[in-house]
């Protein structure tokens, strides 16, 4: 009776979205900061311990989320218009990260109310490296010690070089065995990866408990000034969205590449950018995005058929300004200044990351631990930050949805395969080639 009861409120916990409860948990943790002071940082090891295991999570989900993503990028796999639209994506997520860390530079949304929260400034203390050593160390001297030693940028670029050396060679070889031993180890890859999902899973699971044990000790410690920095960050997070939106998709894009009104260009994006603010999905906004490219905005079908699901899986613009915002967060927090080099750095690592990490379920906090631990800053942040998570994944996701349609049209008008007579365009001017 007792052990029915017992799973019949398990299944209801867990009938509520992880992202709900972790919020929960950073409401109930800051409450219980706030009412008991001092006694609630002895959670904290809790908390600790949330911090150690996405430190676990780091190199594995870099090498084997990486080498699936990879597997899909030689370039006769790419083709033409795979290649635009991959090259695309990357400009316009690297645009993304300095739109959020110029923002956030101007805003410094750690810098007030948060100075007790992490005793991390002595540890910062060291001088940060020049730029050109910034962009020498991207190359390891030694792959396998640059994973033991947890160098994100390093074992980032190494993987990607090796598994497009091993996507080439699968292709130019003529020997059958070469090629099955090859594809073999993909399939090792996709399986490593699949098998991390179910440990960032669980991850996430004891994170509700992170959460509620790194929040409780924050507020415990800081009191009620620490609610200005988290009202701050999701004020940096909503201008650097529409500072991207206008300047990059309707000003570069809309206006610049295709010729055409921002104001035309909304309207037919209009129900999916909706659609991404409601559900948090690019995945599950995919159907309403195709419908706006072929029913709104003239694309053919062979363009957004391929371009759209591409984009849901590697085009991450909204998670890759987020990036940037919260690397000043977490540097404000710990008092330290970062440097141009330790800012390139941060644009390296999340526009690289993005090839793998958009598949990974909660792939905006396992790329906010890939970034920080680039830079040495505090992972404890990312529990800190993960409870307003959910207010700001929804500008994410409506950034990266919104890409994907002014990419998709871009490269539809490149190749001839958009109708502007049709939809929200309706200027009387058609591709021959448009479907």
């Amino acid at each position: 009776m007792v052990s029915g009861r017992i799973s019949s409120a398990w299944k209801s916990y867990r009938s509520v979205g992880i992202v709900y409860r972790i919020g929960v948990a950073f409401v109930l943790g800051s409450v219980l900061g706030l009412v008991v002071g001092d006694a609630a940082t002895a959670l904290q090891p809790v908390g600790d311990l949330f911090v150690r295991l996405l430190k676990m999570l780091i190199v594995p989900i870099v090498v084997f989320t990486l080498l699936m993503g990879v597997r899909q990028l030689t370039p006769s796999s790419l083709g033409r218009v795979g290649g635009q639209v991959v090259a695309l994506y990357a400009a316009t997520s690297a645009l993304a990260v300095a739109v959020g860390l110029t923002v956030a530079n101007v805003i410094q949304p750690g810098s007030r109310g948060l100075e007790s929260l992490l005793d991390q400034a002595e540890a910062q203390s060291a001088e940060a490296p020049s730029f050109t050593e910034v962009v020498l160390n991207i190359v390891p001297a030694n792959p396998l010690g640059a994973m033991a030693e947890g160098s994100v940028l390093p074992t980032i670029f190494f993987v990607v070089v090796f598994g497009l050396a091993l996507a080439l060679v699968q292709e130019e070889t003529d020997d059958p065995a070469v090629s099955r031993g090859i594809e073999t180890f993909f399939d090792l890859a996709e399986a490593g990866a699949e098998a991390m999902f179910k440990v960032v899973w669980g991850v996430m699971e004891f994170g509700v408990l992170g959460v509620f044990a790194l929040m409780a000790s924050v507020f415990g410690e800081a009191g009620v000034d620490a609610i200005v920095p988290f009202a701050l960050l999701i004020l940096t997070m909503f201008v650097a969205a529409l500072v991207h939106i206008g300047v990059v998709y309707l000003g570069g894009v809309v206006v610049g590449v295709l010729g055409r009104s921002p104001l035309s260009f909304l309207s037919g994006a209009r129900d999916a950018m909706v659609t991404a603010l409601s559900i948090r999905s690019s995945s599950g906004t995919l159907p309403v995005t195709m419908s706006d490219a072929d029913d709104n905005l003239g694309v053919a079908e062979r363009i957004y058929s391929f371009t759209l699901p591409l984009g849901a899986t590697i085009n991450m613009d909204g998670t890759a300004m987020y990036q940037g915002v919260a690397a000043i967060f977490a540097a404000n927090v710990v008092g330290v200044n970062l440097s141009l080099a330790d800012q390139f750095a941060v644009v390296s690592v999340a526009v690289l990351a993005s090839v793998g990490t958009a598949g990974v379920p909660g792939s905006g906090l396992i790329m906010l631990t890939l970034v920080l631990t680039q830079l040495g800053l505090p992972l404890e942040i990312v529990g800190v930050v993960a409870g307003v998570d959910p207010i700001l994944d929804r500008l994410r996701t409506m950034v990266n949805v919104t890409g994907d349609l002014a990419i998709t049209t871009a490269v539809a008008k490149w190749n001839g395969a958009v109708d502007f007579t049709t939809g929200v365009w309706g200027d009387g001017v058609r591709s021959p080639l448009a479907d």
